[in-house]
């Protein structure tokens, strides 16, 4: 028997690879310019500004290193975190720079603190996605790697920012969505996901039969797809009684990211173990009579 009967699934999308090189790199750089500026370079006009940019960023790479190190749910943590110390940054580059320019930056902050009341009206949106997202973390609705439904898209969450939730479905494509609009959510990796199978069979078939043939192959149905089945395939009964034939229902335990490949892949094993033991499955029939002359 075929180990699989549906057409090829699509291959496993590669792991990203990780930005710890990168922060290294900023890392030394700005060690690199602290040193220099800070020691050698010190009376320059041009060190305030420079050892400032260089803790910032210091700092800013010195936090995503550890925040990668993380992972679960902590790493769902991270990840928003990563998020908030990223503006940081940009903002204090920003200040740093004014200041350099000889703008006061201190009554800047001041006129920004009443302005912040101004645009907070105009920037409800925001302030709500941002609100949102914080209830999100804390509540543990969802974290990276948990897969969700939400309205008709399915897919696995693969950040959570400030603002926004990006979830990319099996093809690979991505659907961002802003924290405040993500209501009547549904988290299918909080409990065991099952593949299901629903096939007919005709009034005439055994049931103590079926369930005998089923049990006797049922081990070597799961070690061909031991891949991908989690436990052995069951046969949960009859499902319903239809016009031409008997609905039974069968599932197996599978990851949710398998949860449609695996249900392809128990069809198959189904169809040719049923033809294998002259199981019937019914199928609607056309009979035309020809009218003598």
């Amino acid at each position: 028997m075929s180990k699989e009967m549906q057409s090829p699934a699509a291959p496993e999308r590669q792991p990203k690879k990780s930005g710890s090189a990168g922060y290294m790199v900023i890392l030394a750089a700005c060690v690199a310019l602290f040193a220099v500026f800070g020691y050698f370079l010190r009376d320059n006009k041009l060190s305030p500004l420079a050892t400032g940019l260089a803790v910032v960023w210091s700092l800013f790479a010195a936090v995503q290193l550890l925040l990668e190190k993380l992972h679960s749910h902590a790493k769902t943590v991270s990840a928003m975190l990563s998020s908030v110390v990223k503006y940081g940054a940009v903002i204090a580059s920003i200040l740093f720079l004014l200041n350099a320019a000889g703008v006061d930056t201190s009554t800047l902050l001041a006129a920004a603190g009443i302005a912040s009341l101004i645009v907070g009206f105009a920037a409800q949106s925001l302030i709500e996605d941002v609100i949102t997202g914080i209830f999100i973390l804390f509540e543990g609705q969802y974290k990276i790697g948990d897969f969700l439904v939400l309205g008709d898209f399915r897919g696995q969450v693969i950040d959570i920012g400030v603002r926004t939730t990006t979830i990319e479905d099996a093809g690979g494509n991505r659907k961002i969505v802003n924290n405040s609009d993500i209501r009547n959510v549904q988290n299918r990796s909080r409990k065991d996901s099952y593949a299901v199978s629903k096939v007919s069979v005709s009034y005439d078939t055994k049931m103590s039969r079926l369930r005998e043939v089923f049990d006797a192959h049922r081990q070597e149905i799961f070690e061909r797809n031991s891949d991908m089945f989690e436990d052995l395939p069951s046969f949960n009964g009859i499902q319903e009684f239809q016009d031409s034939g008997i609905l039974l229902h069968f599932s197996v335990k599978v990851a949710e990211k398998d949860i449609f490949r695996a249900q392809r892949v128990l069809n198959g094993e189904l169809k040719e173990l049923f033809d294998a033991n002259g199981i019937e499955i019914p199928f609607p029939q056309v009979v035309v009579h020809k009218q003598q002359t």
